[in-house]
């Protein structure tokens, strides 16, 4: 396997730029998932790794190699497509040695490489269907194969999970974080770039995640560093499920005003905001670090229930607080549907979970330095937007 590095890759259509020059590091053997949107260009990128669209400008080096202008079946690479791409006329067998067969490898390698395969993926009692016969777990498992079978130096899977349901989705995703981990443990170090818009997936897969926006680069990091340390808005409204609460407000002397409503900033929060921070911000808070407290607790905010969401063991509340609108997450234990729709009730934050973002150009100003220095790779691109 080997390390993938992008450098200041671009890729334009005509007058449209569509990748604005990205730089990214995939260590060997890393599991480095693109999350975004639709239309950020993370699969734009990934067809790019793989040679399928031409580089407009900056360097792709797969290990020690510049492959620009290599074709993709020189590269090394290895993809597994959204639609599997199954030649359907060939039985399994066939579709996972095709590769090999086009190399001409001597026939006992090709029969040890199925077996050895479909062994590792549990699809030895499938090697003599047809693709039509199989089921879409079965397919994507077939499709994972292929790609495997060949030993490339980086897997690139582009939302190879999107047309399954949501129960194939989860099971899926755990076969392949295995597969991966399996591998490393075997000795073949699996160096991974997987593609998605859902960012369960990227939050649950990816040793590391890229999140994406427009054709940039919002942030790199691990997961957790991600979920509590957005590096912008963009990250903080993407990342987590609820997302992020975010809210316009004044910061003034450490008081944060909500129309006629105030909140008092933790110690350490007021600490980590330089001097000179803007006025006009947005206020973050995540729906599970939101406590409903008494009327006369102190440093809450007020506001009117407008919906509940039952999702079994939580409840996801919709709360209008004036002209700004919460979500809370709360336990189902003891929920009185009837009782809290359309009543009043108070929030206040977790001290040390709030968020403050510059409204105009979406960057947490309440990140620690030594935080955004260590563990985020990219700042805001987002141009103020949420």
């Amino acid at each position: 396997m080997a390390r993938l590095q992008l450098k200041n890759l671009e890729k334009s259509y005509g007058g449209f730029k569509a990748v604005h020059g990205i730089n990214l590091e995939v260590e060997d053997g890393e599991f480095m998932v693109l999350v975004g949107p639709s239309g950020c260009a993370k699969s734009t990128t990934l067809r790019m790794i793989a040679g399928l669209e031409r580089v407009t400008g900056g360097e792709i080096r797969i290990g020690d190699s510049l492959v620009n202008d290599r074709a993709p079946g020189e590269r090394g690479i290895a993809m597994v497509f959204q639609n599997y791409a199954l030649y359907p006329h060939m039985r399994v067998r066939k579709n996972l040695s095709f590769g090999l067969r086009l190399k001409r490898r001597p026939k006992p390698e090709i029969e040890a490489a199925t077996q050895e395969v479909s062994g590792i993926l549990e699809i030895g009692e499938l090697l003599e269907r047809l693709p039509k016969q199989l089921s879409g777990g079965q397919a994507q498992r077939v499709a994972v194969g292929r790609a495997l079978i060949k030993k490339p130096q980086v897997f690139l899977f582009d939302e190879p999970l999107s047309n399954l349901d949501a129960k194939l989705r989860a099971s899926m995703r755990v076969r392949i974080t295995d597969l991966h981990k399996q591998l490393k443990m075997g000795g073949l170090q699996s160096t991974v770039v997987y593609v998605t818009h859902d960012q369960t997936e990227a939050m649950t897969m990816g040793d590391r995640i890229c999140v994406m926006k427009e054709g940039r680069i919002m942030q790199v990091s691990d997961p957790v560093t991600l979920y509590n340390h957005p590096a912008n808005a963009f990250v903080a409204g993407f990342i987590g499920s609820p997302e992020m609460n975010l809210v316009d407000a004044e910061l003034s002397d450490g008081l944060l005003r909500l129309g006629s409503q105030t909140l008092r900033l933790d110690d350490g929060l007021r600490a980590r905001l330089a001097a000179n921070a803007p006025k006009a911000v947005i206020f973050g808070v995540r729906p599970q670090h939101l406590q409903i407290v008494e009327s006369d607790a102190d440093n809450a905010l007020a506001g009117t229930v407008s919906h509940a969401e039952f999702m079994g063991h939580e409840v996801y509340l919709h709360v209008q607080v004036e002209s700004q609108k919460f979500i809370v997450v709360t336990p189902a234990s003891g929920y009185d549907r009837g009782r809290l729709r359309h009543d009043k009730i108070w929030l206040r934050p977790q001290p040390d979970a709030a968020h403050i973002f510059d409204r105009q150009s979406g960057e947490n100003i309440s990140l620690a330095a030594a935080i955004g220095q260590t563990s985020i790779q990219s700042k805001s691109h987002q141009g103020g937007t949420r």
